[in-house]
């Protein structure tokens, strides 16, 4: 057995990569999907389309239905997946009653506002570890049952299965026969309890979801089934499951408390390990579970916790440049565009086109461009677009360092925008520190795959994997402290014109 085989199921595409036993991609295969947009602030997927997506690139992978020849040196599959996002299907034809609600979806934002306002604001942080927010899976499965006729009922019956994206894929590889997550994905639903790691009664009741409908909870690390035969014509242990912000950690060797990540997806995600307890935030960051390993012979299945900061808009805010405004044909082309001008001109764009995440959690915000003048260019934009990001996650990084109680001396990063130089010599700036780029960005696929292998024995621990992390570049901050603060506070000012705008 030479390879484990990750699925990384993303916002907008899903890929497929074998991995070797040095941790190097040996073949990759990426499709992506369509965004569906029904209305302003609502964001969609087609279940069924992310799993074609998904098997598609598989197929290409391992080489089938030309070759079974890769399929057979595979010891394991790793599944990791955009968290949060909502399907809820017929138990019987493992068909979907509507579109997935992707995390993005800003639809349940007055019902989070109501029970703000109800006063179940610090039960659920308590309890979850999260804020009340519509980024969460709970809202957007309660409105579901509420909105489709008859689910209600269907699913208090037993006859209807909710899952995060992790548990759809696993219900389709194999065949119907497991319906699980595990406590990564669970911990972002708001309907699991940190501290007992299991579903809470008192959240089910609060958000009317009934028991019958949730898949089993198990742990990150560990077998959870074997694929069914006629997909690749012989069993394949499914030997990890984990979402993809806590899997980036995982493959970034973030294995002490106190080391970090930020990853540049379609949204930014730092994540900060707390080790064994969870940390509850005083700055409106998330406590989540980070993974857990099955238990050894010895004891119970080893935790670990992480806080967590999450910014909405990061690549999408590329891409938005890309597809929204057409300033640039392709996403690599707004580093040299935003290098042709040496500053932004008081320009700042605030991309808060789902809302704000942390720490501010506004789900009325919405993008804001000011600051413009008559010598405003796209250039000026394009630069502002990646001031942007990294001012995003300057704000989460100082609201991390605070409730952890620890200066952080470096960010390690990854995700597809962390290629760009630019961006991260601006993120250097603007936090302080050094920002550290491994040679292996794509660290989400690779750290479910790590996870995967050490489940199966294909690593044998992780000082092996810690070994495995190699550095490709180093970005050492260059402005003066007075720089960066006049930057920050500037940010800040666009940014409260840009809270609370939308009216729906």
């Amino acid at each position: 057995m030479q390879y484990i085989l990750a699925l990384d199921q993303g916002t907008t595409s899903s890929r497929a990569i074998l991995f070797d036993a040095q941790g190097r991609s040996v073949k990759t295969a990426q499709k992506e999907f369509r965004q569906i947009f029904p209305q302003p602030g609502w964001v969609e997927h087609d279940a069924n389309e992310i799993w074609n997506t998904q098997r598609q690139v598989i197929e290409q992978v391992v080489g089938l239905p030309d070759t079974a020849a890769l399929v057979n040196q595979i010891a394991g599959i790793a599944i990791t997946n955009q968290r949060e996002t909502t399907v809820l299907w017929d138990r019987l034809t493992g068909e979907p009653l509507a579109n997935a609600i992707v995390w993005q979806d800003r639809r349940t934002a007055d019902l989070c506002d109501t029970m703000r306002t109800q006063g179940h604001t610090a039960l659920l942080q308590q309890k979850t570890g999260l804020v009340l927010d519509a980024y969460f899976s709970a809202t957007k499965l309660a409105w579901l049952l509420d909105q489709i006729p008859g689910a209600r009922a269907r699913a208090e019956r037993g006859e209807l299965a909710f899952g995060t994206i992790d548990t759809w894929l696993l219900w389709k590889l194999t065949a119907g026969k497991v319906h699980a997550t595990d406590p990564s994905n669970a911990s972002r639903t708001l309907l699991f309890n940190v501290h007992t790691l299991q579903w809470d009664d008192e959240l089910l009741a609060l958000f009317k979801i009934p028991r019958a409908v949730l898949p089993e909870v198990r742990p990150s690390g560990g077998v959870f089934g074997e694929t069914d035969p006629s997909l690749f014509g012989r069993a394949v242990s499914i030997a990890a499951m984990i979402g993809d912000q806590q899997a980036a950690t995982f493959g970034q060797a973030c294995f002490s408390p106190g080391m970090a990540k930020n990853t540049y997806g379609t949204g930014c995600f730092m994540l900060l390990n707390t080790g064994s307890t969870p940390v509850e935030s005083a700055n409106r960051l998330l406590t989540t579970v980070g993974w857990q390993r099955a238990a050894t012979p010895r004891g119970t299945p080893d935790t670990t916790y992480c806080l967590e900061a999450s910014v909405f808009m990061g690549g999408a805010t590329i891409q938005w440049l890309r597809d929204g405004l057409n300033i640039i044909q392709t996403a690599v082309e707004v580093e040299s565009l935003a290098q042709s001008v040496p500053d932004v001109g008081d320009t700042y764009l605030v991309p808060a086109f789902t809302g704000l995440g942390a720490p501010h959690w506004d789900g009325h915000a919405r993008g804001t461009l000011v600051g413009m003048t008559r010598g405003t260019t796209k250039a000026h934009i394009a630069r502002a677009a990646l001031e942007a990001i990294a001012l995003q996650v300057a704000d989460v990084f100082t609201a991390m360092q605070k409730d952890s109680g620890i200066m952080l001396a470096e960010l390690r990063v990854d995700g597809g925008a962390s290629k760009n130089n630019l961006l991260m010599q601006i993120q250097a700036d603007f936090l302080g520190i050094p920002v550290v780029r491994p040679a292996v960005t794509e660290t989400t696929a690779l750290g479910a795959a790590y996870l995967a292998g050490l489940t199966v024995g294909f690593w044998s621990n992780t000082e092996q994997i810690s070994s495995q992390w190699v550095i490709d570049q180093r970005f050492e901050p260059r402005l003066t402290d007075t720089a960066r603060q006049t930057k920050l506070a500037r940010w800040h000012q666009a940014v409260e014109r840009a809270k609370d705008w939308a009216q729906d």
